[in-house]
C-alpha cells in the first residue's frame, strides 16, 4: 500500500474525492509524457523518504507517465572511499576521479546504490532496470575539459570525469515501451572503451533534453534556488542566473545543477524544477498538484 493513502486515513470520504480528483487534470495533461527524475541527497539515504520516492515513481508509472530516474551516489562513494583510506578532492563540483577512484565509483554507482533504487521501485509495485551509459551505447564520452571558472588560462585535470559527447536513448525507449522503469548511473565511455564518472546532474539533463522530456525534476538537499538571505527562488532565467553566479550565491555543486537544467530548458524541456527531496512525496506535490514547488527554471 502507498504511504500516500495511509497519509489519507485521518480525512473524511468526500475530503479524499476532492484529493484525487484535483490529481486528475495533471494526470490527463502529462499521460504519455516522459519525466527525467534526478534522485540524490537525502532522498537517497534516509529509509522513509527511500519509501516514498519509490512509490511516487511507481504511482506515475501506474497513471500513464514515463519515469526515468537518474541517480547520483556522492555520500555513497565518499564513505568507501574514506573506507579505504582515500580521500575525495573536488574542483569548482567535481570529483577528481583516478583510476582507483574510478573503480569505486563504477563499483558504488553500477553495483550497490543502483541495484538499492531498483530494488525499492521492484518492491514498490513497479518494474525497474538498472542501466549505465555502457547499455545499449547509451552515453558516449571523453575526458573533461575543466577550465578554471577565475582564470581561464588554467585548465584543471580531473582524471577519469566525463564530458557526454552524445546520448542514443534507444534502450531507454525500448525499456519504457515495455512499461519498465528505467534506472540510470551516470557512468560514460570512451572511444577506447575506458570509463568515464559524469556529473549526474549534467546527465539527467542531457538525457531529458534527447527524450524531448515533458519535465526535468532535480531533488536536492534544500528546498530549491535561495537567495543570499535564504529566501526561496520559485523561479530564474538565464540573466538572473548569470547574477547569482558572479555574486556567489549559486557556487560549487549546484553550478553543474543549475548549468544543465538551463541547458535542457533551452533545448526543449518544457519544465525544468529542482525540489526539496527531504519532503516526503515532493514528486507527487511537484507533478500531481496546484501548488508550485521550489525553483523552476525558464529558458526566456
Amino acid at each position: 500500500m502507498l504511504h500516500t493513502s495511509r497519509d489519507l486515513s485521518h480525512l473524511q470520504p468526500r475530503d479524499r474525492a476532492e484529493v484525487l480528483a484535483q490529481a486528475l487534470p495533471y494526470i490527463r495533461k502529462y499521460h504519455g509524457k516522459t519525466m527525467v527524475i534526478k534522485y540524490g541527497g537525502n532522498a537517497m539515504t534516509d529509509p522513509e523518504l527511500q519509501a516514498a520516492f519509490a512509490e511516487d515513481v511507481v504511482l506515475l508509472k501506474l497513471v500513464g507517465i514515463n519515469p526515468v530516474v537518474v541517480h547520483g551516489g556522492g555520500p555513497q562513494i565518499e564513505t568507501l572511499l574514506k573506507r579505504l583510506g582515500k580521500q575525495g578532492h573536488f574542483i569548482q563540483g567535481m570529483r577528481v576521479t583516478d583510476a582507483e577512484t574510478m573503480e569505486v565509483v563504477e563499483w558504488v554507482l553500477a553495483g550497490e546504490v543502483q541495484q538499492d533504487i531498483v530494488g525499492l521501485i521492484n518492491r514498490a509495485g513497479g518494474k525497474a532496470v538498472g542501466l549505465t551509459g555502457r547499455d545499449g551505447a547509451m552515453i558516449r564520452a571523453r575526458k573533461l575539459r575543466m577550465v578554471d571558472v577565475n582564470d581561464p588560462s588554467v585548465e584543471h585535470d580531473l582524471g577519469q570525469v566525463g564530458d557526454i559527447v552524445s546520448i542514443d536513448p534507444s534502450v531507454v525507449r525500448a525499456l519504457q515501451e515495455d512499461q519498465f522503469i528505467p534506472v540510470v548511473s551516470p557512468i560514460g565511455f570512451g572511444e577506447h572503451n575506458e570509463s568515464y564518472n559524469i556529473n549526474a546532474d549534467v546527465v539527467a539533463a542531457k538525457l531529458a533534453t534527447v527524450l524531448q522530456a515533458e519535465k526535468l525534476l532535480m531533488l536536492t538537499n534544500i528546498p530549491g534556488v535561495l537567495d543570499k538571505q535564504g529566501q526561496l527562488l520559485p523561479e530564474l532565467t538565464p540573466r538572473r542566473i548569470d547574477e547569482l553566479v558572479a555574486d556567489g550565491t549559486i557556487s560549487g555543486g549546484m553550478i553543474p545543477k543549475i548549468s544543465g537544467a538551463l541547458d535542457a530548458a533551452k533545448s526543449g524541456v518544457r519544465a525544468v524544477h529542482i525540489i526539496d527531496g527531504r519532503v516526503p512525496h515532493a514528486l507527487l506535490l511537484e507533478v500531481l498538484s496546484e501548488q508550485p514547488f521550489g525553483t523552476m527554471i525558464r529558458s526566456h
